[in-house]
């Protein structure tokens, strides 16, 4: 049995803090998607941006808070579980002006990816920007605990790289440790069912194909969300390294289906666990389904018809 435990604010900011320190610590390697399929997608790669002298820097996306140049300011450092905030922030250049311009990608100008550190609760959000710059978007998390807010744009300057920066936030209140949902080949969703065919391996790049369906019937008529079939963001357990994959094909290019598969490329860097989240687009709304993978060469998944309780909105 969980027995809940009280966190303040502060003591969940402190919380936060230790967990990314060993989480940076005991992940050395990056997440990256094949970079041959689409090099225009390359700042999105899992693989830290460039800086600028031709060298790539090999920090996973998502654990730094500034790179390339660029800082993400969150003017909301904590919130309370359970109560409607709004959550602030801005992205900062070289010389701390708030940057105002950005070069769309997937039709908005930046994406937001929000995830307790646990990997139960995620969020895939859109938030809107002042002319000054600052970002907001109103947030309530359901749990006490630490998360990560994870922003990934790209900068409207010429030759500007896609960057993912992340900071941590901390939501106060009760906290009862959550176990991590064990790995399935399929989950179900809103009454749909998603299944995942496939295997990351660790090191080698590897096509994954997720497949929607409801009442046993396949889904042919997905409809486009933010330029595509399918959106899939993979978080590594432990430190939260982000990789945003996109599809293999798009709508309208001929060839792509509209489902019931959608498929993506990718690598993993290392054996280990990470959590993977599918947005689709079906009759007007959007779905997530989250799946746990091992990629653990002896780990194949199990298949489970029942409904994954974790806690996923946009």
């Amino acid at each position: 049995m969980n027995t809940g435990v009280k966190i303040t604010a502060f003591a969940a900011a402190a919380a936060v803090t230790f967990t990314a320190a060993y989480g940076v610590g005991a992940a050395a390697d990056p997440i990256r998607q094949d970079p041959h399929p689409a090099t225009r997608h390359a700042a999105h790669n899992g693989m830290s941006a460039g800086h600028g002298d031709g060298h790539a820097d090999a920090t996973p996306a998502g654990l730094q808070i500034s790179q390339a140049g660029y800082t993400l300011d969150l003017k909301t450092p904590r919130v309370t579980a359970g109560e409607k905030s709004e959550l602030r922030f801005a992205i900062r250049d070289q010389q701390r002006r708030q940057v105002t311009s950005y070069r769309r990608e997937h039709d908005k100008e930046l994406h937001l990816i929000l995830a307790s550190r646990d990997l139960i609760t995620y969020r895939h959000l859109h938030p809107t920007r002042a002319t000054n710059g600052t970002w907001s978007t109103p947030v309530t998390l359901p749990n006490a605990g630490s998360y990560r807010v994870l922003a990934d744009f790209t900068p409207a300057a010429e030759g500007a790289p896609g960057i993912t920066l992340g900071a941590d936030l901390a939501a106060s209140g009760t906290y009862q440790a959550p176990a991590m949902p064990k790995p399935t080949a399929a989950t179900t969703v809103d009454g749909y069912t998603v299944t995942f065919d496939g295997k990351l391996t660790p090191g080698s790049a590897a096509e994954i194909t997720l497949s929607v369906s409801r009442n046993g019937h396949p889904i042919t008529d997905l409809q486009p969300y933010l330029g595509a079939y399918g959106h899939l963001v993979a978080l590594r357990s432990g430190d939260l390294a982000y990789l945003h994959v996109h599809p293999n094909g798009e709508p309208g290019d001929g060839t792509t289906k509209p489902g019931p598969g959608i498929a993506f490329t990718a690598t993993a860097p290392s054996a280990g666990t990470y959590r993977l989240f599918l947005d689709f687009k079906h009759h007007g709304t959007v779905h997530t389904a989250a799946f746990t993978v091992q990629t653990d060469k002896t780990a194949a998944p199990k298949t489970a018809d029942t409904q994954e309780h974790g806690d996923h909105k946009h």
